[in-house]
Order: C-alpha cells, then sequence, then structure tokens
C-alpha cells in the first residue's frame, strides 16, 4: 500500500519536474526564435532603410532631371508666345496702320463728297435767288396789273353810265321811230306784230341753235369732270398694300459648311435639286447664302422650301431630294388652293369655280412690271366695286364688276403655254367655266383686244390702268431708272434752242425749256412733237411721256 502511494508520489513529482523542464525548454527555443527573428528584422530594416536611401536617391536625380527639362522647355514655351505675341503685334500693327490709310481715303472721299455738294447746294441756292428775283418780277407786274384792272373797272363804270344814258335816249328814239313808220307804212299795230315776231322767230332760232351747241360743249366739260371726280374720289377710298417680286430668292444658310453638302459629291446633289424643282441654283462666295434664281416664282418656292426642309434634316442627297421635292410641290399645291379660297372669301364673291380659285392661288406666286398680280387683282377688284357704286350702278352690277377685276390677268397664271395674249387666254377660260357673258367680255377688252359691250367692260378697263399706274405699284431697279431718267432729258437737250430739260413725276412727264430768241412759237408746236417722236424710236418706257415746251419771254428794266 505504502510503495503504490510511493510510487504514485514519485510519478506526480517525476511528471511535474519534467513539465519543468518541458517549459524551460520550450522556453528557451522560443527566446532563440525571437532572437532569430529579431536578427533577422534588424537585417531587412537595414537593408530597406538602404533600398530606401536609394530609391530617394534616384528621385532625387530623376526630380532634378525633370524639374531641368522642366525648366527647358517653359523656356522654350516662353520664348514661343514672346515670339507669337511679337508677331501678333506686328500683323495688328500693320491692320491698323492699313486701316487707319483707308479711314484716310475715305475721309478724303467724304471731303470731296462734302465739298461737291457744298458746289451743287450753292448752285440751288443761286437758281432759289433767280426765282425769288423772278416772283418778285412777277409780283410787281401782278400789282401793275391790279391798278390797271381798278382804272379799267372805273371806265367801264363810266362807260356804263353813258350807254345807259343812251338806251333811254335810244328807247325815246326807237317810240318815235315806230309811229312815223306806222305812218309811213300804213300797218296797223297787228300786222307790225306779225312782222316783228317773224323776225324775232328767225333770230331765235339762230340763237337758239347757238345755246345748244354751247350746251353740248359744256355737257362734255362737265362730264370730263365729273368723271374725274370719280376717279379721284374712288382712288382715294382705297388704300391698299403692295409687294416687289423679282427673279431671284436669296436662301440664308447658318454656316458656309452646309455648301459644299448641298453641293454633293462631284455636284450631283445640286444637279438633282435643279433638275427636280427647273430653278437654277448658285452658289458663290456671298456668306452665308445660296441664290435661287427661275422665272417662274412657284419654282423658286418650291425650291426654298425644299432646301429649307433638307437643311434641317441633314439628309441632302438625290433620292432625299426628290422626295422632299415631291412632297413640298403637293404642299405648295394645296396652299395655292387655300390662297385663293381665302381671297374669293374675303372679296365676298360666290360661285366660282374651283380651277379658276386656283388660277387665284397661283397669281401670289407671280409678279407683272413688279407688281404682286394677286394683290393688283384684289386692289383692281376692290376698285371696281367701289368706282361702280360711285356710278349709282346696282349692287348685282358691282358684284360683276368686283368677280370681273379679280378675274382679269386670269390669263397670266395660266397653266399651258400658248401664243393668245393674257386678256384673250382669260375670256377663253372665264367662257369654259361657265362665267357671265359681262364678266367674259370685261375680261377680254381690258386692253381693247375685243369690242366692250356693257358698262362693266370700260370700270375694269379703267380701275386695271388706276391700280397699274399709281404711285409705288411698278418699281424699277434704281439703276436702270435713273439711267432712263438721265437719257430722256440728253434726249431733249440734243435740239436746237433747248435750254434746259427736267424729267417730272417719275418720268412720266418732260418739261423743256427753250430759248425765246431762238424759238419761235410754231417752232415750238414742232420741236414737241419731234421730241415725242424721237422718245418713241430710241426708248423703251411704261405708259406714256408727256412732252411740255415752255417759251417765255421776259422783258425787264430797272428804274433807278
Amino acid at each position: 500500500m505504502d510503495i503504490g502511494i510511493g510510487i504514485a508520489i514519485g510519478l506526480l513529482v517525476g511528471a511535474a519536474v519534467g513539465y519543468f523542464l518541458l517549459q524551460v525548454t520550450l522556453k528557451r527555443s522560443y527566446q532563440k526564435k525571437v532572437d532569430e527573428i529579431n536578427a533577422k528584422t534588424d537585417l531587412e530594416v537595414k537593408e530597406a532603410r538602404l533600398a530606401a536611401k536609394r530609391i530617394t536617391d534616384e528621385a532625387e536625380v530623376k526630380a532634378e532631371h525633370i524639374v531641368s527639362n522642366a525648366e527647358a522647355k517653359n523656356e522654350r514655351v516662353k520664348q514661343k508666345k514672346i515670339q507669337e505675341a511679337k508677331e501678333k503685334f506686328n500683323r495688328y500693327k500693320a491692320e491698323f496702320e492699313t486701316f487707319k490709310s483707308e479711314q484716310l481715303v475715305e475721309l478724303k472721299d467724304r471731303e470731296m463728297e462734302l465739298k461737291t455738294m457744298e458746289g451743287e447746294m450753292k448752285l440751288k441756292q443761286e437758281k432759289i435767288e433767280e426765282r425769288n428775283k423772278a416772283v418778285e418780277a412777277q409780283q410787281l407786274e401782278i400789282e401793275q396789273r391790279e391798278a390797271d384792272a381798278i382804272a379799267l373797272r372805273e371806265n367801264l363804270e363810266k362807260q356804263l353810265k353813258v350807254v345807259a344814258r343812251k338806251k333811254e335816249e335810244l328807247d325815246t328814239a326807237s317810240e318815235r321811230h315806230i309811229k312815223e313808220l306806222e305812218k309811213v307804212a300804213n300797218l296797223s299795230e297787228g300786222e307790225a306784230k306779225e312782222q316783228l315776231l317773224e323776225a324775232v322767230r328767225a333770230k331765235a332760232e339762230t340763237d337758239s341753235m347757238a345755246i345748244v351747241k354751247n350746251s353740248v360743249e359744256q355737257a362734255k366739260v362737265t362730264a370730263s369732270k365729273e368723271a374725274k371726280k370719280i376717279i379721284i374720289q374712288t382712288i382715294q377710298r382705297m388704300c391698299a398694300e403692295y409687294t416687289i417680286e423679282n427673279t431671284v430668292s436669296v436662301f440664308n444658310l447658318d454656316s458656309d459648311d452646309l455648301k459644299g453638302q448641298i453641293i454633293g459629291r462631284e455636284g450631283r446633289n445640286i444637279r438633282a435639286l435643279e433638275a427636280a424643282t427647273g430653278a437654277e441654283i448658285v452658289v458663290d462666295d456671298t456668306p452665308e447664302a445660296i441664290v435661287i434664281s427661275s422665272f417662274d416664282p412657284i419654282r423658286r418656292e418650291v425650291a426654298r422650301l425644299a432646301l429649307k426642309r433638307l437643311v434641317a434634316d441633314g439628309r441632302i442627297h438625290p433620292a432625299r431630294i426628290e422626295e422632299v421635292v415631291a412632297k413640298v410641290r403637293k404642299q405648295l399645291d394645296e396652299q395655292i388652293v387655300e390662297i385663293g379660297e381665302r381671297t374669293v372669301i374675303d372679296l365676298d364673291i360666290h360661285g366660282l369655280d374651283p380651277y379658276l380659285v386656283k388660277m387665284v392661288g397661283r397669281m401670289r406666286y407671280r409678279s407683272s412690271y413688279g407688281q404682286n398680280l394677286l394683290k393688283h387683282s384684289i386692289e383692281t377688284a376692290n376698285l371696281c366695286a367701289i368706282m361702280s357704286a360711285e356710278l349709282g350702278l346696282t349692287p348685282k352690277q358691282a358684284k360683276m364688276a368686283k368677280r370681273a377685276g379679280l378675274l382679269h390677268d386670269i390669263g397670266k397664271v395660266a397653266e399651258e403655254e400658248t401664243e393668245l395674249s393674257h386678256a384673250i387666254l382669260g375670256m377663253k377660260l372665264a367662257e369654259k367655266y361657265k362665267e357671265h357673258g359681262v364678266v367674259c367680255n370685261a375680261i377680254g377688252a381690258h386692253h381693247d383686244e375685243v369690242e366692250m359691250n356693257n358698262i362693266i367692260s370700260p370700270i375694269v378697263q379703267a380701275c386695271d390702268a388706276i391700280s397699274g399706274a399709281r404711285p409705288g405699284a411698278r418699281r424699277e431697279i434704281l439703276e436702270s431708272y435713273l439711267k432712263r431718267i438721265g437719257e430722256l432729258e440728253e434726249l431733249a437737250m440734243g435740239h436746237d434752242g433747248v435750254q434746259k430739260a427736267y424729267a417730272m413725276q417719275a418720268g412720266r412727264e418732260l418739261r423743256v425749256i427753250v430759248e425765246a430768241e431762238k424759238v419761235t412759237d410754231q417752232y415750238a408746236d414742232d420741236l414737241s412733237f419731234m421730241i415725242s417722236q424721237k422718245i418713241q424710236d430710241e426708248m423703251q418706257y411704261p405708259g406714256q411721256i408727256k412732252v411740255t415746251v415752255i417759251r417765255e419771254k421776259r422783258a425787264i428794266s430797272y428804274a433807278r
């Protein structure tokens, strides 16, 4: 028992000693490993420090190299910028010198223009002074004539008193003479009255014929005055806008880069556009603009709208161009019909054939002598209605006149080509679409190509002339207008005895002032005829030109 306890105690003590020895051994091995790790760590730290120092040194070298390169590059950029700044400065300086020289030239030109204008003003002032002197002389002459008239009136009053006194004496002598005649002729009072009545009747017939003749002449003068009054009142009551059309349209672009896209490769896009629209597309050096040229305004409008759509869409190629042009043409046809319908409704015209309504809409895209045809036709229609009212026609006749006024130029927009004049063609169109015979005659007769057979025809003719002849209705290009005015005056100045020539009323009248010493009254009439014939033979002009030759003899003297 004791042995077993001793063995157990021995085992426990051995185990404790073994455990203690094991712990000591483990602790030593752990300490050894820790020392090895520390030694290794110190070595790695030293190596890391050496590597870090080496990297730092390399980085410093690289940084110095980069800084030196950056400084060199910065110096090069600086020198380049300085050079560019110098070149820019020199360029701006040259441009400034050029601009300065141009401004000096322009200032000199303006100075010359001012001097020229000053000379012209002096000449005008001298002319005004001469006219003032002439007016003063005329005023003195008028005052003298007034004094002579007063003296003449006093003299006439005296003569009238003498005539009255002599009339009384003649009446007394006549009574005495009648009594003596009765005694000599042995006639009774009744027989004498019959002979006297016969004589009075014969004289009355002669006087009545003269009165009738005077009445007819007075009626002609009165009728002319009344006609002028009616026309003036009609013009005063009519006020309309007007527009000027020409043969080109300008299409504006956002950028010149679009021109190349519109032209296309080897010009295929622009050729396709011209073939589809029938208009000429002109692409030149004009900045941000393309010119569309055609004598047909509808073709120009189709080309303009098609270009607008193509540029907005951005897809420009031949197939797309043909598609867009077809759509635009269809849309424009609908718009033309809409314009015609709106015009007919505004003018309160009913029962017009749809084809004629379309023709009225086509007038919007046609011009005549620079005057928009639709505006002209609407204006003529309104003038016809006003003039019919002024002449006292019935409301039915006034509506018919308005209808004829709207359709009088319908032949100008006919779709088919023909050799007929627009008046005859318009009359045939109106007859074809069942218009009234009065309207058809007014359309055909407004240029005297057919005989007028009703009161409406002369009204339409007069209103057409009023609308076309009013100031501003038909405008010419300024250069051609000034050239024609100058040629008109030079043509008159080429005759002997002509002192001055002035074109008046926008070239519708030419006033020629001749020298009284060289030109007689008879030659003045001949000169007016010769100038008018020369104008007809050598010049082209709208309407007519009135040639007035003025010959004035002035005798001026001064009492000092």
